[in-house]
């Protein structure tokens, strides 16, 4: 069981980082929970590397 969670969280990590969501893997009775936390924690991800690309545009820095 802890596999499938695991598997279910890297999935949902993954589609959150893309900005997209499997409403299938999501609404899984086992792992759901898993897969939509990964979501969550993959969006979030997201927003802070572009937070971060932005910050630094702002200031100057190419790195």
């Amino acid at each position: 069981m802890m596999e499938e969670a695991f598997l279910a969280y890297t999935a949902g990590h993954a589609d959150g980082s893309a900005g997209k969501r499997d409403t299938q893997l999501a609404d899984d009775p086992e792992t759901g929970s898993d897969y939509r936390i990964g979501v969550v924690d993959g969006s979030v991800a997201a927003f802070q590397a572009e937070l971060v690309a932005e910050v630094r545009r702002l200031l100057g820095d190419a790195h």
